[in-house]
C-alpha cells in the first residue's frame, strides 16, 4: 500500500504501548439562538438556515470555565486522582487571553500538580484533535501515565456573515492514559495537512474571514477525505468495518456529503451528527459529537473520528470501544443532558451575550 509512492504502513501513528480514552467529558452551554432568529434580523427571514440553532455561552462563560466543566466531568469517568495527569492541553481559537494560557488555569482549577507540562494548542478547528495526537503520543512512549486534551470554543461570525448561523460554544475533553483503563482503545490515527487559505483571522481582527464556497472545495473535502481514506487503507479496512463515524461538522452538509462519499450510512453517522442542534463549536466539533458516541456505544464499537482545521488539515483517529465503556459512562452527565438543556434566547440577547456590541 502506498501514497505517492510512500508506505502508507510508514505513515500510520501507533505507539509503541496501546493507550486510549481513560475518561470523557462534554460541555455545552444552555443558551441557544434559533437560526431563524438570525435569518429574521439578516434576510427578513428568508433564505433558511443551515442549522435549527446554535448553542450560545453566557456572560459568565468562556473557554476556560467551560473547559474545566467538560474536564471534571472527564475526571468523574476515568476516576483518577488529578494529581495523577503530566500534561494539560487546551485546544481552541478562541482563547479568552492574548498572551496567558487557558492550560493553567484549567490545571490548577481541577486540582492537578503544579509539576505538569501546559500548553494551548491551536490549528482552527483541529486544535483539540491535535492535543489528543499528542497525548497518544506522550502516554503511548511511556513519557506519561495520563494526559488531558481538551477542544472547546467561543466561536464568533461577523453580524449578518453566513457564519453567524453555525459559529457556536461547546467542546469536549479527554483523558488519556493505559489501553487496560480505557473506555476506547486507540487502534491507530493519521494526519493530512496543506496550506490551503480557506478561513482566517488576522491579529487584532475581531471577526474571521472564510473563501465562501471555497471552504467546501479544496478544503474541507480534500482534507477530510484524504484522511480518511488514508487511515482506512492503512487499517485495512472500509465504511462497513466501523459501527460509528464522526466528522467536523461546520454545518450538517458537509460530514453528511464526506459520510456518503466514503460510504458511511446515515445510521453510522447519526450519533455524533450534531451540528444542526447546537451549530459548529469548532475545536470541539468532532470531540463533542465522539462523547455523543461513547454515551451509546457498546463494547465491540469500532468508531472512525475525523476532524477538520482551515489552514489546513485533518486528524483521523481508529477507536475501538471496551467493556469499561458500560462503567464509566453513567459518572458524569451525557452529552444530550447538555444538548437537552436548553434555553432559547433572541438576537438581541445573543448580541449581549457574545459582546457584539462595540464602541
Amino acid at each position: 500500500m502506498s501514497l505517492n509512492g510512500i508506505d502508507l504502513q510508514k505513515l500510520v501513528m501507533r505507539p509503541d504501548r496501546q493507550v486510549g480514552i481513560v475518561g470523557y467529558g462534554a460541555y455545552v452551554p444552555r443558551y441557544r439562538l434559533p437560526g431563524s432568529e438570525v435569518a429574521r434580523i439578516w434576510t427578513n427571514g428568508l433564505g433558511g438556515s443551515p442549522v435549527k440553532e446554535k448553542a450560545v455561552a453566557g456572560l459568565d462563560e468562556d473557554v476556560t470555565t467551560m473547559s474545566i466543566e467538560a474536564a471534571r466531568n472527564a475526571l468523574l469517568r476515568a476516576r483518577i486522582d488529578p494529581q495523577a495527569i503530566r500534561a494539560v492541553w487546551v485546544g481552541s481559537e478562541s482563547h479568552p487571553y492574548a498572551v496567558k494560557p487557558t492550560s493553567t488555569i484549567v490545571a490548577e482549577s481541577i486540582g492537578a500538580s503544579a509539576n505538569i507540562q501546559a500548553a494551548d494548542w491551536e490549528f482552527a478547528c483541529k486544535a483539540g484533535t491535535e492535543a489528543v495526537q499528542a497525548s497518544i503520543g506522550m502516554v503511548g512512549s511511556g513519557m506519561s501515565g495520563y494526559t488531558l486534551s481538551i477542544g472547546m470554543d467561543t466561536a464568533q461570525g461577523r453580524p449578518g456573515d453566513a457564519l453567524e448561523y453555525t459559529a457556536a460554544s461547546g467542546g469536549a475533553a479527554y483523558i488519556v492514559g493505559p489501553a487496560a483503563e480505557s473506555c476506547a482503545v486507540y487502534q491507530g490515527s493519521y494526519s493530512f495537512v496543506t496550506d490551503t487559505p480557506d478561513f482566517w483571522r488576522r491579529a487584532n481582527v475581531t471577526y474571521p474571514s472564510h473563501g465562501d464556497r471555497f471552504t467546501g472545495e479544496p478544503a474541507y473535502f480534500n482534507h477530510t477525505l484524504a484522511a480518511a481514506q488514508a487511515l482506512m487503507e492503512m487499517m485495512g479496512t472500509t465504511a462497513k468495518d466501523y459501527t460509528w463515524a464522526v466528522f467536523h461538522q461546520p454545518n450538517v452538509k458537509f460530514p453528511s456529503r464526506a459520510a456518503q462519499i466514503l460510504g458511511f450510512s446515515d445510521e453510522q453517522i447519526k450519533l455524533g451528527l450534531l451540528a444542526g442542534e447546537i451549530g459548529n463549536v469548532y475545536s470541539g466539533s468532532c470531540m463533542l459529537g465522539l462523547t455523543a458516541i461513547l454515551d451509546s456505544a457498546q463494547p465491540g464499537d469500532r468508531i472512525l473520528q475525523v476532524s477538520y482545521g482551515s489552514g489546513a488539515g485533518s486528524d483521523a483517529f481508529d477507536l475501538v470501544v471496551t467493556d469499561r465503556i458500560n462503567e464509566v459512562r453513567a459518572l458524569a452527565p451525557s452529552t444530550r443532558d447538555y444538548i437537552n438543556r436548553r434555553t432559547v434566547i433572541d438576537y438581541a440577547t445573543y448580541c449581549r451575550y457574545r459582546g457584539k456590541l462595540k464602541d
